[in-house]
């Protein structure tokens, strides 16, 4: 494996840890729900996306192919992430409508910003 792929790959699985695990800290140690909500599906996103990039390149070096697997889990990930944030945040303030921020005051001509 040449030098340059080699410090490729080492950069991509160290950002994305670095990413996975700035995420599951702001899980643990944000205080709100949906700042909790907002850590794991950004940060942990782009973290396992980094991840399987670096495993898709390993794989397509060694001659393995381009690592179907690895493909449709960042497809799939990429999907369902955002998809289940909105979800969950419709549904906590379903349960509990006073956490809905408060609309922008109007303006002094009128309009809204």
């Amino acid at each position: 494996m040449s030098m340059a792929l080699e410090i490729l790959l080492s950069v991509l699985l160290l950002v994305g840890s670095g990413f996975v695990l700035v995420g599951s800290f702001g899980l643990v140690k944000l205080s709100d729900f949906f700042k909790r909500l907002h850590g794991p599906t950004k940060a942990t996103t782009l973290g396992v996306g980094c991840i399987l990039l670096g495993s898709i390149g390993y794989h397509a070096w060694a001659g393995d192919g381009l690592g179907l697997r690895e493909v449709l889990i960042t497809l799939f990930l990429f999907i369902t992430a955002p998809i289940s944030a909105h979800l969950m945040s419709l549904a906590a303030l379903k349960l509990e409508p006073g956490q809905r921020p408060r609309a922008p005051a109007p303006t002094a001509d009128g309009e809204d910003d």
